[in-house]
């Protein structure tokens, strides 16, 4: 299956760079190299536990991302998702990277808001950017804010990112 940005809300995290798109699925196992990334005929609600209970060899995964904006920085293009449907990401549009700067920074009990200067709605993030990261590298998807790309000490000048 082939995904572009358009189909990145549907995918289910974690995900797992494969070392390659030669995959095969039979019997409800996927294989890669003759070794299984996931075993469907197992119990278990997500990939991880199924591979901790198939008695196949196991390819390892050594490369977890936890969320859109790993996809968008890997050179890697083959994934597997929590879920354990291989794909392979295709970058097919242009994105700007514009810097913003942060002008507020609101602590919650599991997540911060960034608030940024002439951007109209705030930024969820898990944590806060460390100390002396005063910018914020956005992606906009069309003119309109959409990823929060980066952090940066300092306004960096306007570039692009396919994505």
């Amino acid at each position: 299956m082939v995904i572009t940005y358009k189909q990145l809300q549907s995918l289910e995290f974690p995900l797992y760079v494969l070392p390659h798109d030669n995959w095969e699925c039979s019997d409800g196992l996927l294989f890669i190299d003759g070794r299984v990334v996931d075993d469907k005929n197992q119990g278990g609600v997500s990939l991880g536990q199924r591979r901790l209970q198939t008695p196949h060899p196991v390819l390892p995964l050594s490369k977890q991302l936890n969320s859109i904006q790993g996809i968008l920085k890997q050179t890697s293009r083959t994934f597997v998702d929590t879920k354990g449907r291989p794909f392979i990401y295709e970058k097919t549009i242009r994105c700007t990277l514009k810097y913003y700067k942060i002008t507020k920074i609101e602590k919650k009990e599991t997540e911060s808001i960034l608030w940024l200067k002439n951007v109209g709605s705030p930024f969820s993030v898990p944590r806060p950017p460390e100390t002396g990261y005063n910018y914020a590298g956005i992606l906009l998807l069309g003119h309109l804010p959409w990823i929060l790309y980066e952090y940066s000490q300092s306004a960096k000048k306007d570039t692009w990112r396919k994505v």
